[in-house]
């Protein structure tokens, strides 16, 4: 009796060593190829390209549907958004914009969608569904960073030659506050908490954080590369873990990410990646971090626990954004 339990045990041991474990890095993520008029998918199991798909002209901003079944893709030289099955990469619609739409953002209820169009000074206002303009926001010149925070009501939009970040209320879409930063602000991101937005200045060479609350400069992170040229220096993807406790800063051709301790603003590294590194986007884990490298044409994989490059992927010309989705 002892034997046959003792064999089904062993049995089972084995069964259990034969089954694949699942794996936890279940994700696709989609690069928005600039030159290519492409849209590249990775498998960030296997950290390598399975599929390229065809998209509108110039393919830039790139995000999400709530429910991870739709991409919606900025195609700048269109003047349009489109919308693809994140599944089947086949295009579902087409929505509204203004002119040369770059960067993009939902409301974290899922609609609507809020478009900066960089050729009109105007931030759109996009219902998803019904896929009709709902408003338009005038805004600085250059719109293009957008974030907005987590309870939904306040949007942000940076202008590019304004150098300042703007502050919307989404509920009547109107500009409330107005803060001043360094030149050329490219990215405005929340993080979880809703304490802190982050604003990357490409020209300026610095990040700015502002407390939302009361829309007061935090401090600056300031950025420091033995043998880079600061004129090199140029921040523009800002990501935030979940937990709060650090950022990643893509910096343009000083080919570097930083990473900051977003306590004391400070950089904890430096980690090299490809060339001319422009956005960034994390695993739904928080475990992997893909940099999008516009001039080497790649992308950078960075293991987030222990901040370092674990491998660099081959895309299409000129990759500017990213997203990551499970599949």
């Amino acid at each position: 009796m002892r034997s046959k339990v003792g064999f089904a045990w062993l049995l089972g041991v084995i069964a259990a060593f034969l089954v694949p474990a699942p794996s936890a890095l279940a994700y696709h993520a989609f690069v928005t190829n600039e030159k290519d008029n492409t849209v590249s998918v990775i498998d960030t199991d296997k950290l390598e390209v399975v599929k390229t798909f065809k998209v509108g002209q110039r393919p830039r901003g790139i995000i999400l549907s709530n429910d991870a079944k739709w991409l919606i893709v900025c195609t700048s030289d269109d003047n349009i958004i489109q919308v693809y099955d994140s599944k089947t990469y086949e295009l579902v619609k087409t929505l509204p914009s203004g002119p040369d739409p770059e960067l993009l953002i939902l409301h974290p209820s899922g609609n609507p969608l809020y478009v900066a169009n960089e050729d009109d000074n105007l931030v759109t206002v996009v219902d998803i569904n019904k896929g009709s303009i709902i408003t338009d926001i005038p805004v600085g010149v250059e719109p293009e960073g957008m974030g907005v925070s987590p309870d939904g009501k306040v949007l942000v939009n940076t202008s590019e030659t304004t150098n300042m970040a703007h502050f919307i209320d989404t509920e009547t879409h109107k500009t409330f506050d107005n803060v001043l930063v360094d030149n050329r602000p490219r990215v405005a991101i929340f993080n979880t908490a809703g304490d802190q937005l982050w604003v990357s200045s490409e020209v300026g060479g610095t990040v700015t954080v502002i407390n939302p609350a009361d829309r007061k400069v935090i401090g600056k992170v300031n950025f420091e590369i033995p043998g880079i040229t600061k004129e090199a220096i140029q921040p523009v993807g800002v990501r935030i873990t979940k937990d709060g406790k650090l950022a990643f800063v893509a910096l343009g051709p000083a080919n570097r990410v930083a990473v900051v301790d977003t306590k004391t603003l400070k950089v904890i590294k430096y980690l090299l990646v490809g060339q001319r590194v422009w956005q960034l986007a994390f695993t739904p884990d928080d475990k992997l971090l893909l940099t999008t490298n516009g001039t080497s044409n790649d992308v950078s994989v960075v293991d987030v626990a222990k901040l370092k490059v674990i491998k660099s992927i081959r895309t299409g010309r000129y990759p500017w954004g990213v997203v990551v989705a499970p599949f």
